[in-house]
């Protein structure tokens, strides 16, 4: 082993470590001692709390601006966003609420009644025929109530699934516009938990909860209105439930944010853990960190338990003021009520009026708070999909149109990591039709010079342009048809394989244009023996492709596409030997006229190409002919005297 490799060695960890990682656990949340007397255990539960109020505030703070990955929206960001669905469906909120109010309108005409009915019988001044009258039109009402009511609730979950239909839409919307990029860069199993389980809590605050707020406010607001009207002095007892609510409601929303965004935050960090664990399983078993895996989990358990027992502690508090705040109103009407009867200001029948919309008021109150606590849920969820798009584009298209086919990139310098270069100011031009192949070891940085030549990343420094246009202000569209990028990674969309193959011209591609390009990358063979030829379903549930059919149906995408510089990021490294070799013979007609850059391991590729660029730690060590490199006796003669043997 070279002194240079001795010392990369000895120096490699301190690249990537900072400092010993920092402990997932606060040591405040650890099982506080049981102490005898219950005096000792509430104010151990107390500082318990208090350690995970302050656990929830610094992750909000952390979730807000994060150094990587999806940052959070903030609350007010998140309801003007629902603010904006609701405003474009006026006609249908408008509907929704009149409704709901001619519902509301109709269940308070039977007390009233009741009351009037109750003053009546105790003055002797209702006959048979007005009690006949009056029943039957109590019962009228409550029939046309139940007819409301149904409409009403129609009416809201309308809108509750309209509203829903356009927050989807949206979320695709923003999570198909991310950078690749910061996709790449970010946790898979925070991205996987938002536009999973945050979609789903989303889904159903905005199907269920909000129209069932909308419907409970409604009716609050009209049985408000109706006790005033039937007597303020009996209303006054209401003051205390709107104090408690209040009070109860504002202790809940200045702390639920944080507490639901740790909740979710947790959700996360356990999915990416047991997502890297499922992945890395084999490395897992060979290299015996079963344990290990396992007491990670168990600790990001633990975390997520305390999360969710801080959110469980605030609902507890806020149920238990409000199921307080329910008894005291029906006391308060009794007292207030006896007392105005004896100094004449209130009669009986409006004491029995006001205690049965008292009793009214209980059932929409009791929901609003339920849907107040999904309303909460969904709103936090709501600010991390919607923070997905606070993440800033790594592009800023321009109008502008190529001059040419010509391309070249100059003094490029990208980290993936602050302070730590990959590439180390390369510049490397491309004629039109010239083949350039680029190898090196493993981590010298080829594929990062792929990935920057066809604007998947932006250079830290140095640009890449494309017939004299900065690569990076070519709008998406534009680019893919000047740059186009394949790896050894890929996807088999559901769908006919002519779907997934004219993904990039879905409009103006013809069968024949498929089936030539199937036969370019050496997939006819195959394609022609199915029985529905290109209308052969694909995906999940459909034929699955092996891991060599699915790359050829990748380059043929690129055919189809017909960019003209191709990026070639070890396309053919899943195929064998003498397959790929006959594929790029086959590719080779096809991509006359055209700028191909090949990232390659086999170094048959390298032989066949125009200019050969040998990559290593970062730099362009050598440029040149095959020929050329090999009398120079330089790193790519050693490589390919290696390869040969």
């Amino acid at each position: 082993m070279s002194e240079l490799t001795t010392e990369a060695l000895a120096t490699s960890a301190e690249t990537w470590r900072e400092g010993p990682p920092p402990p997932r656990m606060p040591e405040g949340l650890r099982r506080p001692p049981r102490g005898r007397g219950w005096g000792t255990r509430l104010r151990d539960y107390a500082a318990l709390q208090r350690v995970r109020e302050e656990m929830a505030s610094r992750t909000m703070t952390e979730a807000r601006n994060p150094e990587r990955g999806f940052p959070v929206s903030s609350g007010r960001t998140a309801v003007s966003f629902i603010g904006g669905l609701l405003r474009s469906r006026r006609a249908v909120l408008a509907w929704a609420v009149v409704i709901n109010l001619l519902a509301s309108g109709a269940a308070l005409v039977a007390p009233f009644l009741l009351g009037d009915l109750v003053d009546g019988v105790a003055g002797g001044t209702i006959g048979a025929g007005t009690l006949d009258a009056t029943v039957t039109v109590i019962i009228v009402a409550i029939v046309v109530q139940a007819v409301l009511v149904l409409l009403a609730r129609r009416a809201s979950a309308v809108l509750g699934y309209d509203t829903l239909a356009a927050a989807r839409e949206e979320v695709v919307r923003i999570v198909l516009r991310l950078p690749l990029g910061q996709v790449e860069s970010s946790s898979s199993g925070d991205l996987l938990t938002r536009i999973t389980s945050d979609v789903s809590k989303m889904a159903a605050a905005v199907r269920w909860a909000l129209p069932h707020f909308i419907i409970s406010m409604v009716t609050i607001v009209a049985t408000l209105a109706a006790m005033l009207a039937n007597s303020w002095l009996l209303a006054l007892p209401l003051v205390v439930t709107a104090l408690m609510m209040w009070f109860g409601g504002r202790h809940y929303l200045r702390r639920a944010p944080a507490g639901y965004i740790t909740e979710s935050r947790s959700y996360s960090v356990i999915s990416a853990t047991l997502t890297e664990s499922i992945e890395g399983a084999r490395t897992v078993e060979a290299l015996g960190l079963g344990s290990r895996r396992r007491d990670q989990l168990d600790e990001d358990t633990e975390l997520s338990g305390q999360a969710e027992r801080y959110t469980l502690a605030l609902r507890n508090v806020l149920f238990s003021m409000v199921d307080a705040s329910f008894q005291l109103p029906l006391v308060g009407i009794v007292l207030v009520g006896t007392w105005g009867f004896n100094a004449d200001l209130v009669t009986i029948g409006q004491i029995t009026t006001a205690a049965l919309y008292v009793q009214q008021l209980q059932g929409p109150l009791d929901r609003v708070i339920m849907v107040l606590d999904h309303l909460q849920i969904g709103l936090v969820s709501t600010t991390r999909l919607i923070g997905v798009a606070e993440v800033e584009d790594d592009r800023t298209p321009q109008d502008v149109v190529p001059a040419g086919t010509d391309l070249e990139g100059r003094d490029l310098r990208f980290a993936y990591r602050e302070g730590h270069d990959v590439l180390h100011g390369v510049t490397l031009e491309l004629a039109p039709g010239e083949r350039v192949a680029v190898v090196g070891p493993s981590g010298s940085g080829k594929s990062t010079l792929g990935r920057l030549v066809a604007g998947i990343n932006r250079p830290r420094t140095g640009s890449v342009e494309v017939g004299g246009v900065d690569v990076m202000d070519l709008p998406l569209d534009r680019l893919r048809t000047e740059v186009a990028l394949v790896t050894q990674e890929h996807h088999v969309f559901v769908g006919s394989l002519r779907d997934n193959v004219v993904l990039a011209r879905e409009t103006t591609a013809s069968d024949a244009e498929v089936e030539q390009a199937l036969r370019v990358v050496d997939a006819w063979g195959w394609v022609g023996k199915l029985r529905d030829g290109l209308d052969t379903q694909l995906g999940h549930g459909h034929l699955q492709l092996t891991p060599a059919q699915a790359q050829q149906v990748a380059l043929a995408r690129l055919v189809v596409a017909d960019p003209h510089t191709l990026v070639l990021d070890e396309a053919t490294s899943l195929i064998d030997p003498t397959s790929a070799r006959h594929l790029e013979g086959s590719m080779h007609a096809l991509l006359d006229g055209r700028a191909v850059i090949a990232i390659a391991h086999r170094l048959h590729t390298a032989h066949d190409a125009d200019r050969i660029a040998v990559v290593i730690d970062g730099r362009i060590a050598e440029l040149g002919s095959h020929d050329e490199l090999i009398d120079a006796d330089g790193e790519y003669a050693r490589l390919w005297r290696t390869w040969r043997s």
